[in-house]
């Protein structure tokens, strides 16, 4: 999110997640205040390769509930950022070769995983990888499934959350197909997403 009306008008359809994104090479690079949301909502702040001191400078303006790393942080990073008593979100980019026995230094760490799609950019592709692929996810390490999801694929998503192996998916975040322009979310998209999922 990005915009102070638009953030508003998706707060209104009471999702559980909101992402702010700090990173000045994206297009959606949040520079405004973010307005009051609900309680409900989390607030996520998304970063790449940041310092310590840049996140701790937006969580305390912002009042970030999570911090959603999606750079090349290492575990120990992750583990300084609990140490300051932030909640982890470590996002990984999966594609057919990826190798989940990398996880196993973040597990205790980090208070999520997120599974992306790897791409060009880190994040905001627009792609979806082969769910399937998370068959050999072992950990019990709940997650966040990212990458091209929207409401041409909504069956999709529902069959994989059938699946037995899917267990561990609390929630599925979407960005890039729900878009106007970077940033700006469609209002009726969104909300028609949202009572996909309550079918």
């Amino acid at each position: 999110m990005k915009f102070s009306d638009n953030i508003n008008e998706i707060a209104s359809l009471k999702p559980d997640y909101l992402g702010f994104i700090f990173y000045g090479k994206s297009p959606r690079n949040i520079e405004a205040d973010i307005p009051n949301l609900p309680q409900s909502i989390q607030k996520v702040g998304v970063f790449v390769n940041a310092s310590l001191e840049m996140i701790l400078e937006k969580v305390n303006a912002y009042q970030l509930d999570f911090v959603q790393l999606h750079g090349d942080e290492s575990p120990e990073f992750c583990h300084l950022l609990q140490l300051n008593k932030f909640k982890v979100i470590k996002a990984f980019s999966i594609d057919n070769q990826f190798n989940f026995n990398a996880l196993k230094n973040y597990n205790k760490y980090c208070n999520y995983f997120l599974f992306d799609t790897k791409g060009t950019n880190y994040g905001g592709n627009g792609i979806t990888f082969d769910w399937s692929i998370l068959e050999n996810y072992t950990l019990n390490k709940p997650y966040f499934l990212s990458g091209g999801i929207g409401l041409e694929n909504i069956e999709e998503v529902k069959s994989f959350l059938a699946k037995e192996y899917s267990k561990n998916c609390i929630a599925i975040d979407c960005n890039s197909k729900l878009e106007i322009s970077p940033g700006l979310k469609s209002t009726e998209k969104t909300k028609q997403l949202i009572n996909a999922f309550k079918e």
